[in-house]
């Protein structure tokens, strides 16, 4: 799954239910369901209408009692159920007791009323339940006045569409039919084997039955879809038989997937070249969601995407065409890591996706090397440390006490920093040694279940590694935080030494304790007569050294060689004066490794603003966009937090302006016929950063002028969007919305509900986010409340506008004025986001003590409050200390 919001359950009791648990009963489990019963196949029937606001459903689960039991324990979230069978291994059938035991978990029993003993049992089902307003289990939308009904069942919402052992540890085959209207079209994670009238304009369409899958695996939708005709990936050395591959929109819709459809073969046979294993499922569907939760999910063979990754043609917008590529990839790699093989519980979620997005990579860097794969993990691997650096980060391994855990599992610790440590070790072994230990891995577990170790010993086998290597891969599983190796140069015996001493990296202001181990493969590039070579060793110990056979005299030292260490470095202040002359010579890769170094040095209180304006300007003059552009951030901190003064402001300005204005008039603000994506998505950083960071006067007249012609209404009497250049439509409407006011949001929002196109929506909310006037900040934020705003694009709305603390006081008040309503629109499955939503952003004691005061009281409103609480009040205190420890004169000097 690609983005990682996830669903609280809350639960209605069933009607017919409404019984107390007998006495003496067992408890309910407060985490993993028993193992003594085991699910072996389900049957799942659905009858279906989107246009109505409930379904119903009949299940069927046989169920292997490994003891004698008078009950078993399920998940279940909001389903009437009216009626519920056993029936025993002899063949007879008794009704039976469906009762809700943890509402709030979904958790349910059902009660036999006798002892069965061991063996094969099968539980039936018969429900209703409402078709989901907050896009998890079989919710409904709608696109263009149709409505549609669709799943999302990760990581724990299939209880919401039918009762279910709904864990990734249980893995069954499934049967799947659906009753739908006759005019309708229904799509399943097989093939259709069948369809049948089903009376008074139903039919019933069935579905081939699965290999094993998870229940958060299992996905259908229905509806008025369009379906693009049915393409064919050809066979090759892994699977004998071509691939049917279709793409699914809404109505009208499908025939602007033929780019994806287009990119998807050469994604699959890179794969199944690197995994020496084919594609397992029947068929593949991808379809394109008019609102989804996620960013994408990887159902076996429907994986389901937002819109706009999936909708293009000739005038989208860079960054959607190569996200589209992206998240495809990450997506189908998941269909092996994921599918396949899956995880066998929740605390082993980085199988999934650390995998998934280390696998994307590779295969970008196969198919589109022109768009960097490898620099995107390297600037993952950076915004994950920025959050690794907290004492109340995850764990990669983080162990599940409650659903709170899960649903703040999906975030850039089990993403991005799972993919750097993947890389890291993969680089230590070489990468034909982890692939050989990769096949081995999806083969021994195809179709079941893993854990870590299962991983790292199929890694360990494969490169004739022992416990030593094992210990340290775990190192960075089982324990949260960065490795900060701290280097100095010695000449001992004739030779250059270099001395390395390893801690937890904490920035300035944490309470944390830096003492910390890990196994860490340490490269380091040096300088030798003529040119630079690498020296590698495990630093596994606080201490240790490494000799540099050759180097020069004096020599520089870039401590993580082509930046394939998940760690930070520090240079004492002549090696990183010698570093900085040799910026230049180094690797695009480790020119980021480099910039987040001087950061994260500035962060611990080791360089000041001014230091860091001076070490961050030979960046500037790469070639490559990712590299030329990674001072930003950091400036804009500096601008936005130290700058006090006129002239200290305008020094940060004047800096930004010299090193990119130029860059941008050369691009100009529209597209060139033939130009490249970078350029593209190089203009459009640049005119952002420019735009609303820093304000300049010719950026802001020309992103005006666009905007203004997009305000215009066309012979319609919509607004003309396309007047802008796509790329550039939400910062030419954030420039027109700061400049002409109520007229332009006004605009804006009645625009809104009249546009389907994905794009232009994503233009208009950008516009709207860009609001600066405190009343109309209000009326935009009303706005995101309100039904023309879907529920994944109200957060585009709220997350803006936090530069100032006048800013954040605004949205603080607004926040807690509305928090009701954010939480029912939401359903809570963004428990862990609201206090980031509430107050990210905030610089200063006063708001991390306001926020922790609102909250408090209410951690138990949504899974996931405590940890988003902890993680956001946190980093809030992290900034006020790095902010007190300014001196904003440095600036100047």
């Amino acid at each position: 799954m690609r983005r990682h919001v996830r669903p609280l359950l809350f639960t209605a009791l069933a009607a017919s239910c409404g019984v107390a648990l007998a006495a003496g009963a067992d408890q309910a489990p407060k985490g993993r369901l028993p193992s003594w019963a085991v699910p072996q196949s389900y049957q799942i029937a659905f009858k279906v209408d989107p246009a109505q606001q409930d379904f119903s459903g009949t299940t069927t689960i046989r169920v292997k009692l490994a003891r004698a039991a008078d009950h078993v324990w399920l998940d279940g979230a909001s389903l009437t159920v009216s009626k519920v069978t056993v029936t025993d291994a002899a063949g007879k059938t008794r009704g039976a007791k469906y009762v809700e035991a943890d509402p709030r978990a979904g958790v349910v029993r059902v009660d036999f009323g006798g002892v069965l003993q061991p063996g094969e049992i099968t539980l039936k089902f018969e429900y209703t339940a409402p078709l989901n307003a907050q896009l998890q289990g079989l919710y409904k939308v709608t696109a263009k006045g149709q409505p549609y009904a669709m799943t999302q069942m990760e990581p724990i919402s299939a209880r919401y569409a039918f009762p279910s052992f709904d864990e990734p540890g249980f893995k069954t085959p499934f049967d799947i039919s659906i009753t739908l209207p006759e005019k309708d079209v229904a799509v399943a994670n097989t093939q259709q084997v069948s369809e049948k009238p089903a009376g008074k304009g139903w039919k019933t369409v069935t579905f081939a039955q699965t290999l094993p899958l998870p229940t958060y695996l299992v996905a259908f939708a229905v509806g008025p879809w369009d379906i693009t005709p049915t393409a064919e990936i050809s066979p090759d050395a892994y699977r004998s038989k071509p691939l049917p591959l279709r793409g699914i929109a809404a109505a009208g819709e499908a025939h602007r997937m033929s780019h994806v459809i287009s990119e998807t073969p050469s994604i699959i046979h890179a794969l199944e070249n690197y995994y020496g294993f084919g594609y397992p499922w029947d068929k593949l569907d991808v379809l394109a969601a008019p609102d989804f939760a996620a960013g994408a999910m990887e159902n076996a063979g429907l994986v389901t995407f937002r819109d706009w990754l999936l909708l293009l043609d000739k005038d989208s917008p860079a960054r959607d065409v190569r996200g589209s590529f992206n998240v495809t990839a990450h997506e189908l790699a998941h269909q092996w890591t994921g599918d396949t093989v899956t995880l066998a519980w929740w605390n082993d979620i980085w199988l999934n996706e650390a995998f998934a997005t280390w696998m994307q990579q590779k295969v970008t860097e196969e198919v589109h090397p022109e768009y960097r794969a490898d620099l995107d993990r390297v600037r993952g691997a950076q915004g994950a440390m920025a959050n690794d650096s907290l004492v109340s980060a995850r764990k990669i391994r983080q162990p599940i006490t409650g659903n709170g855990d899960i649903m703040t599992a999906f975030d850039g610790i089990t993403y991005q920093k799972g993919a750097a440590v993947i890389g890291m070790f993969e680089n230590y072994v070489g990468d034909k040694t982890f692939q050989q230990g990769m096949r081995a891995y999806i083969q021994a577990h195809k179709f079941g279940n893993a854990n870590a170790d299962d991983l790292v010993g199929a890694i360990a086998t494969a490169a004739g590694k022992g416990e030593a290597f094992k210990h340290a891969f775990k190192s960075f599983l089982d324990q949260s935080g960065v490795p900060y190796v701290q280097t100095k140069l010695a000449r001992e015996n004739g030779q250059t030494v270099l001395t390395l001493k390893q801690s937890r990296y904490l920035p300035l202001g944490s309470r944390g304790d830096s003492q910390r181990i890990w196994g860490v493969p340490v490269c380091v590039r040096y300088g030798i007569a003529g040119g630079s070579k690498v020296a590698c060793d495990m630093l596994d110990k606080a201490t240790g050294s490494m000799v540099l056979a050759g180097a020069s005299t004096p020599t520089w030292v870039m401590p993580n060689a082509n930046a394939a260490g998940y760690y930070r470095f520090s240079l004492d202040k002549s090696e990183l004066d010698a570093l900085v002359r040799q910026v230049a010579r180094l690797s695009d890769a480790e020119q980021l490794a480099y910039a987040d170094a001087i950061g994260a040095s500035f962060q611990h209180g080791d360089l000041d603003a001014g230091q860091v304006l001076a070490a961050l300007k030979p960046l500037t003059e790469s070639k490559t966009p990712q590299v030329f552009t990674a001072p930003l951030a950091r400036l804009d901190w500096i601008y936005h937090h130290v700058a006090k003064t006129d002239a200290q402001r305008a020094r940060v300005a004047a800096w930004v302006k010299a090193a990119y204005l130029p860059k941008l008039e050369r691009l100009g603000y529209q597209r060139k016929p033939g130009e490249s994506e970078d350029d593209s998505l190089l203009r459009s950083t640049l005119a952002g950063a420019l735009a609303f960071d820093y304000k300049l006067p010719d950026v802001r007249a020309a992103l005006l002028k666009q905007g203004e012609a997009a305000l215009k209404k066309n012979a319609s009497g919509r607004l003309d969007l396309a007047a802008a250049n796509p790329d550039l439509l939400g910062d030419a409407l954030g420039v027109a919305v700061q400049t002409q006011g109520k007229s332009a949001v006004d605009a804006l929002i009645a625009e809104l509900p009249q546009t389907s196109d994905p794009a232009l929506r994503n233009g208009i909310l950008g516009g709207l986010a860009s609001v600066e006037d405190p009343a109309l900040a209000g009326q935009v934020r009303d706005f995101a409340l309100s039904k023309p705003v879907k529920v994944g694009e109200m957060a585009a709305l709220l997350r803006s506008g936090r530069d100032t603390e006048a800013q954040r006081d605004a949205m603080w008040t607004w926040f807690t004025g509305h928090y009701p309503q954010i939480l029912k629109r939401t359903g809570s499955f963004a428990g862990g986001y609201l206090p980031l939503l509430a107050a990210g952003g905030g610089c200063s004691t006063a708001e991390a003590q306001r926020l922790q005061a609102f909250f408090k009281p209410r951690i138990n409103d949504a899974a996931g409050i405590a940890r988003g609480l902890a993680q956001t009040s946190e980093s809030i205190e992290l900034c006020a200390a790095l902010k007190a420890k300014q001196d904003p004169a440095s600036i100047l000097r």
